[in-house]
């Protein structure tokens, strides 16, 4: 069977994962170092999301709405992989692997109205890639990392706080983490199986801690914090001429993701560990054009009392790609509806808003080019 990988549809177009899986938004791929040859690529992604919800207290029974609280947000990435000898490759991947951007309306919800949340990274990966034979490799590298983001919290949910709103900046913090993998072939049927583990990765953050109504608080102050620790299995084979059944498992440790302001004294973030599955069948059509359709679903642990700024609880996707190639140059382009998980707003553990019936659409756009 010749060699060929269907499309995966653009970058994966993860539309939702950024507040269904913890802050997951790229699943931190690192399949460019698999290409032929010397390889490079550019890819963009946007995702509306429509995400509102209910308030829910004794005294409003009948409850406010919160209006759409899910902002749209776009990511980049780029990659470039060269072979360095007959065994030895290398790849470069530039990614955007976590953030969320949460924005509740003033004058909707009463508990949450004014509540903010925005927070977004940079990632570049050196990746180092030995083949033993044509079926056995290992791969492994370095991550840098950087990010940054804001909250702020207001609504009748945090009354408690000094002032009745607080706000903190984040400021931009950059750390090291390591990759490892291995992969076994079959090319002639076109299999591949590649296991690949991410390291956490620990920051240092710089804090801005402020509150209305009561400046004496307001301080800055410093905190530390993890990216998850995560593990992908990535698996393709052949089933037929020309069609590739394809699928992958990622389980991401996002329970270790804390952030806890000195001044504040409660930690902001309350994530649930994940496990997310796709499964899908690629076809070629003809010498320029192959498709892709994969379903996906997001498994996340507890039950669904989850933090104001992550809404949601787990989600269901479809993808769809399509990909034409001429010559040396690859477009692939996709778009993805994803179900997201039914959850409550839960800011210290109290119950106060609900979500339900919420989705987001995705589109995605890669071009790659071989030298």
């Amino acid at each position: 069977m010749k060699r060929y990988l269907a499309t995966p549809a653009a970058l994966a177009l993860v539309s939702g994962s950024a507040m269904a899986s913890g802050l997951d938004r790229t699943g931190q791929p690192i399949g460019i170092i698999f290409e032929e040859g010397t390889y490079a690529e550019f890819s963009f992604a946007t995702t509306s999301v429509d995400l509102s919800g209910n308030d829910r207290t004794v005294l409003n029974p009948l409850g406010s709405a919160t209006g759409d609280v899910g902002d749209r947000f776009s990511m980049f990435g780029a990659g470039y992989k060269r072979d360095l000898s007959e065994q030895l490759s290398f790849a470069l991947i530039f990614d955007q692997p976590w953030g969320v951007d949460v924005d509740y309306p003033a004058g909707g919800s009463v508990l949450l109205g004014g509540t903010t949340a925005q927070a977004d990274s940079n990632a570049v990966t050196a990746l180092l890639r030995y083949k033993f034979n044509e079926r056995f490799s290992v791969h492994g590298g370095l991550r840098y990392q950087e990010i940054d983001g804001q909250i702020n919290l207001a609504g009748a949910a945090y009354a408690a706080i000094p002032g009745g709103t607080y706000n903190v900046r984040v400021n931009k913090d950059g750390a090291f983490g390591w990759v490892a993998g291995a992969a076994y072939e079959i090319p002639e049927i076109a299999l591949r199986a590649a296991l690949t583990y991410s390291s956490e990765i620990e920051h240092d953050l710089n804090l801005n801690e402020s509150f209305a109504g009561f400046p004496a608080a307001n301080a800055t102050t410093s905190t530390k914090t993890k990216t998850p620790q995560s593990v992908n299995l990535d698996f393709q084979t052949g089933v037929a001429k020309d069609t590739l059944l394809f699928g992958s498992i990622r389980w991401a440790e996002h329970s270790v993701t804390d952030l806890a302001p000195t001044v504040l004294g409660r930690d902001l973030i309350d994530l649930d560990d994940s496990f997310t599955y796709t499964l899908g069948v690629g076809r070629r059509f003809n010498e320029q054009w192959s498709g892709s359709l994969a379903l996906i679903y997001a498994d996340v642990d507890g039950d669904d009392l989850v933090s104001p700024l992550a809404p949601t609880h787990g989600y269901e996707a479809i993808r769809l790609g399509v990909q034409y190639k001429q010559d040396r140059m690859t477009i692939s382009a996709g778009i993805r509806y994803t179900q997201l998980g039914d959850a409550v707003a839960s800011p210290g553990g109290n119950p106060v808003t609900n979500f339900q019936d919420n989705d987001a659409v995705s589109f995605g756009l890669k071009v790659g080019y071989n030298f």
